[in-house]
């Protein structure tokens, strides 16, 4: 089971947009799109990735318990920081004795529970800090400062999660720190000069996270204008439901009429592409060239990755980024339909990578 395929599924079948998820559930879209595509990082852990997978499934009308196990058996931490209730936080506790906490750990602990209320330290700081009150052991677990700081915890889950329902109520906090930093910065006094010339190279910066890259438009390709020119735009409207489909032929070379047919994906501008998923619907038997380059011509596009007997959900991994302005979805052969003829079908195109 595939948990972002399954929570847009049954958002499409409710007729919701992401805006409209987020609007009811208060979780950012950027959240809620990234936890569609399986990408948990903007969560801020396993606690509050539950917790937006059980909220986006209740109001989209889909069982939430499945997910959660799924979630549980495939991405989730081991350990106390990923505990998600307090009698789980007591069990976690008790595999093992422990000492009294520490009192500046605690007091440590507070202080970036209250820091959090105001936006100032995220969710996940203060979790690691509450265990880190707690180093391996010695003494039995003191009941009533476990109870207060699972308390902690419950309190800055909600502080976190009506900062991340309401992106704009951080806005003047995080406006008054930048403005004292830059005073900071302009009042420091300049460095006294050193007798040394040389100066340290500056470290490479990390490449930036893929992310989805969105294409401009989507246009029918082949001899002719291309197949269903009209329909080519659904293969990239986000929806599994709809989609673009070719012409039906004879045989599956198109009756041996032409070399191929497919969709033209114009980016914007000049991309990385990284990797590559289609959904070609049930049908089974389709070949197909994905193809990048600089102009929309075939001479221009070059093949980088290909694909045989294909059906189904098709991911493509690239050995290395491929940059250009134009993807090209490019069929050699099509698969066989029910009436007896060929067809080709791509219901949605999803492209990672960098702008």
């Amino acid at each position: 089971m595939v948990i972002g395929e399954t929570l847009a599924e049954a958002r499409h079948r409710a007729g919701l947009t992401v805006a409209q998820v987020s609007e009811r559930t208060r979780i950012r879209e950027t959240i809620i799109r990234g936890i569609e595509d399986d990408d948990y990082s903007a969560c801020g852990g396993d606690f509050y990735a539950r917790g937006n997978i059980r909220s986006i499934a209740k109001v989209v009308g889909t069982d939430a318990e499945p997910l959660i196990r799924e979630y549980d058996t495939v991405r989730r931490a081991p350990g106390a920081l990923s505990t998600v209730s307090l009698d789980e936080l007591l069990s976690t506790s008790a595999e093992a004795p422990r000492r009294r906490p520490s009192m500046s750990a605690v007091r440590e602990a507070a202080t970036s529970a209250h820091a959090s209320a105001r936006g100032r330290v995220n969710p996940p700081v203060v979790r690691e800090r509450v265990a880190r009150a707690y180093s391996p052991p010695e003494r039995r677990l003191n009941w009533a400062v476990v109870l207060g700081l699972a308390l902690v915890l419950v309190l800055g889950f909600a502080v976190y999660r009506l900062l991340s329902g309401s992106p704009h109520a951080a806005a003047p906090e995080a406006g008054k720190q930048a403005a004292a930093q830059q005073h900071a910065r302009q009042s420091a006094p300049a460095p006294a000069p050193t007798a040394s010339h040389a100066t340290a190279a500056p470290s490479p910066a990390p490449p930036p996270p893929a992310r989805t890259l969105s294409p401009v438009s989507a246009t029918a390709f082949g001899p002719g204008g291309g197949d269903n020119p009209q329909r080519a735009h659904l293969a990239i409207d986000r929806s599994h439901t709809t989609g673009w489909r070719s012409n039906w032929y004879t045989t599956a070379h198109f009756g041996n009429l032409y070399r191929g047919t497919g969709l033209l994906l114009n980016m914007g501008r000049t991309v990385a592409i990284s990797r590559v998923r289609i959904n070609l619907g049930r049908v089974s038997g389709a070949a197909f060239q994905l193809r990048v380059g600089s102009r929309p011509t075939l001479g221009h596009l070059r093949p980088v990755a290909r694909a045989g007997n294909a059906g189904g959900v098709v991911r493509l991994g690239l050995g290395r980024p491929a940059h250009g302005r134009y993807v090209l979805v490019w069929f050699t052969r099509l698969p066989a339909n029910s009436t007896g003829t060929f067809q080709a079908a791509v219901h949605y195109i999803r492209l990672v990578g960098h702008a």
